[in-house]
């Protein structure tokens, strides 16, 4: 059932202005053909209106919409060859699931409505269901039955608004993989909405993360997450330590010297921002090591807390200048650190990441989504 897409989506200084504020600020945006692609930020970042316009619900301030070739921006929303799927599932409860599929091909006059349907509801698994009522399956099940539906008419692109926010942790944690799959299966053009990191992390192929609508940084999951550009994404993606420190000079090679408290640390050179001199020398709570043998980077604190979370211990440790940094650590069957005890933290320098400091350290966090 994959299908060719008909080109790339291009965003191009595609703004949103509403009478008291600035939705979405001009930016330019590029989802390749057949691509798993999500928006994720905060509420109120600007990504649901961004989708809305590319939807054509929403009509754009400024800038151009681009399928291949075809500029779409004043095109009207039932004449673009892109579907929605949203959170609320919008099913026609007295129909079957197999006549809620076909029922747009069958507006259409479609003579293959109900084989093309079928086909669908085999591709999410379904096709045991299709003589149910919507009201008969449960949250997952309608949540695919929606997915089979946009699916079955082919769009250029298919647009997922918060998709999988109704559904029960362990339910949306299948629904991530299942999605994937599909995506992959089908070939089309998938971008998603959302505010969960995870769930973007899982399914997408590339990320653009938006804060106060504008896109602070964009690439594939563990760019982003290994390589963050800015606080806002650092914390936003995951935990984040962050230690204030000055650039002193070059150290050994491919590293920068950084003093931090005090404490003399070497940091990747090619990570540096241009022109930066007071920095935040930013590391994954996975990163650390408690004991020596992480790297030449070293500094020393007592444990304030020490949780066992089943896969990994999360410590927090208190530096000598009162700030607490988290190390999460693999129990993989060596000796854990007490509550009390002094110990050494560790890390490479290559696993650190370098920040201006100049955006404050509690960027990205606070949000109800964040």
């Amino acid at each position: 059932m994959a299908a060719q897409a008909s080109g790339d989506l291009s965003l191009v200084g595609i703004s949103k202005e509403f009478e008291t504020f600035t939705a979405v600020h001009p930016l330019d945006l590029e989802v390749p053909a057949g691509s798993f692609f999500a928006l994720l930020g905060p509420s109120g970042c600007g990504k649901t209106t961004t989708l809305r316009m590319v939807a054509g619900l929403e009509e754009p301030t400024t800038g151009k919409i681009l399928i291949g070739d075809q500029d779409i921006t004043d095109t009207k929303a039932f004449r673009r060859n892109v579907n929605t799927v949203f959170q609320s599932y919008a099913l026609f409860p007295h129909m079957t699931v197999l006549e809620n599929v076909a029922f747009g091909l069958k507006r259409r006059g479609d003579k293959d409505a109900v084989a093309k349907a079928k086909e669908s509801l085999e591709l999410v698994q379904l096709g045991a269901v299709a003589k149910k009522k919507p009201a008969q399956l449960s949250g997952g099940m309608q949540q695919r039955v929606a997915l089979a539906r946009a699916i079955v008419n082919r769009p250029d692109v298919l647009l997922l608004d918060e998709p999988l926010g109704a559904l029960d942790l362990k339910l949306r944690r299948q629904m991530q993989i299942e999605l994937k799959r599909i995506q992959s299966e089908v070939g089309l053009t998938f971008i998603h909405v959302t505010h969960d990191q995870e769930e973007a992390m899982t399914m997408a192929d590339s990320i653009a993360v938006m804060n106060a609508g504008r896109i602070e940084q964009q690439g594939d999951p563990a760019s982003l997450y290994e390589h963050p550009k800015s606080v806002f994404v650092a914390n936003f993606l995951g935990q984040s330590n962050l230690l204030r420190a000055s650039i002193e000079g070059p150290g050994a090679e491919g590293t920068v010297m950084v003093s931090s408290h005090g404490q003399r640390l070497e940091a990747d050179a090619s990570h540096i921002p241009e022109g930066a001199r007071e920095i935040w020398l930013g590391v994954r709570p996975e990163k650390l090591r408690l004991g020596e043998g992480g790297g030449p980077n070293r500094l020393h604190g007592v444990v304030a807390d020490a949780s066992f979370t089943g896969v990994a211990t999360q410590y927090l440790v208190r530096l000598p200048w009162d700030q607490e940094i988290t190390v999460v650590q693999q129990n993989d069957g060596s000796a854990r650190a007490l509550e009390g005890e002094n110990v050494t933290v560790s890390w490479a320098s290559h696993h650190g990441f370098v920040l201006d400091a100049a955006e404050p350290a509690d960027a990205g966090l606070g949000h109800e989504d964040g």
